[in-house]
């Protein structure tokens, strides 16, 4: 499978859960972070191009940011099986909208809890 991501996918190095805001479900954990999208590492299958509003609580407060949680409104992107561990799907989320905040919350993740992938 050809990559044709334009950014590169950051893997974070905190144990975030990601739910479904509007049911309160645990989709799963947030696996990579960049300002399109995200991965969730999940046991659920979900529907590609369905509308999730998804709602991350992190850690600890951020830098620059009065917050420990965002919600963002995103759709399904791609379920598939994890190819290390098949009982685990890779969901891929694409974001929509995303407003100000939002950006610097991401920015804040990225900064603080990230490392880039060693080629």
């Amino acid at each position: 499978m050809v990559d044709r991501r334009a950014e590169m996918r950051r893997k974070l190095a905190a144990f975030t859960m990601v739910r479904d805001k509007r049911q309160g479900m645990l989709l799963g954990y947030l696996g990579n972070l960049t300002f399109h999208g995200l991965l969730v590492i999940g046991e659920k299958p979900l529907e590609v191009n369905t509308r999730i509003t998804l709602e991350m609580e992190f850690p600890d407060e951020l830098p620059d940011t009065a917050t420990r949680c965002m919600v963002i409104d995103a759709r399904v992107a791609r379920c598939v099986p994890d190819q290390e561990s098949p009982r685990e799907l890779n969901i891929g989320f694409e974001f929509l909208d995303v407003n100000e905040e939002q950006t610097r919350i991401i920015q804040s993740l990225l900064e603080r809890y990230s490392f880039r992938y060693q080629n």
